[in-house]
């Protein structure tokens, strides 16, 4: 015998789909109503059959690689329809797209101080790099030269932070290059990044860095620029999820600006571990930078736990 609807010749006399349209078309009413049940449920089952098949189709293969698959959607949302069916197309049962994986979020964290004196401008950082609950390294340079005289800290994402932060270096090499060699004033350095990060403050960036340095014209000079475009001058930042700690030390009687270059580094040190000792997404090594008329180096560079004073 053949399986009824897959063959061209005609079906069998004894096929259930004849006995059952007999049975409908004559005969009592009680068989008629026998045979009127029985093509019904004959119909269900194919049309069952066929759903299944169809669903198959849709989960071996998504809509976009398989024309014929896409040719059968609305065909088959109808015959959804039909039965009482729900047909979800944003999540519903034949969607076989991938879920997106939910963004991880990760807390920075970071001590960086700078403050202005007598003397120039002293920077002090720690070295520690946080990821959420772990430490993602102990030795992270957080700051990042821009020229002879102006230096960047790094707060925030730190891939971001460098990011721009070396991009703003080659703006004031090529400020260089452009006007024979002088160099580009801190108020100019500063205002370039806080144009390019306000220009990109859709990019959900992690930026809080301060730009300091000497110009000739204007001094020693702290900018504090964040991801926002923010721009402030001032003579004295702390920033970071320790810049609360260390601005309690720099807020002291002992932050003058006639001290001599010594005091203001050991100020500098004081403050960073006083901030790494009560934040623990801050630690690792206490740097020190000096920033003078002649330029800028670095004075202190020492692990927390063999500094006891």
């Amino acid at each position: 015998e053949h399986y009824p609807f897959s063959s061209t010749k005609p079906l069998p006399r004894r096929c259930p789909v004849n006995v059952a349209t007999k049975l409908a078309r004559g005969g009592d009413p009680r068989r008629r109503v026998c045979g009127a049940a029985g093509v019904m449920a004959i119909s269900a089952f194919f049309f069952t059959s066929c759903l299944c098949r169809v669903s198959a189709i849709f989960s071996t293969a998504s809509f976009g690689r398989n024309p014929f698959a896409s040719k059968l959607q609305p065909m088959l949302n109808v015959a959804l329809s039909l039965r009482g069916g729900d047909v979800e197309h944003d999540s519903g049962m034949f969607d076989i797209s991938t879920p997106p994986t939910p963004p991880i979020e990760f807390a920075h964290g970071t001590t960086t101080i700078s403050f202005v004196f007598q003397g120039g401008i002293v920077a002090a950082v720690d070295s520690r790099a946080s990821i959420g609950n772990f430490v993602g390294s102990k030795t992270t340079q957080k700051v990042l030269p821009v020229s002879r005289n102006i230096l960047g800290t790094m707060a925030g994402g730190a891939a971001d932070c460098s990011f721009w932060i070396r991009l703003l270096r080659s703006e004031a090499k090529l400020h260089e290059l452009v006007h024979d060699g002088r160099g580009i004033s801190v108020a100019r350095a500063s205002r370039i990044l806080s144009n390019v990060l306000y220009q990109n403050r859709g990019l959900d960036l992690s930026v809080g860095t301060m730009i300091m340095g000497y110009h000739h014209l204007d001094g020693f000079s702290i900018y504090y620029v964040d991801n926002t475009g923010v721009r402030i001058k001032g003579d004295m930042f702390a920033v970071g999820s320790g810049s609360t700690f260390a601005q309690g030390i720099l807020d002291t009687e002992e932050r003058r600006f006639d001290m001599s270059e010594e005091e203001a580094v050991a100020l500098g040190i004081r403050a960073i571990r006083h901030a790494t000792l009560r934040d623990a997404m801050s630690g690792g090594y206490i740097g020190v930078y000096l920033i003078t008329k002649d330029g800028w180096r670095k004075v202190f560079s020492d692990d927390l736990a063999s500094i006891t004073n």
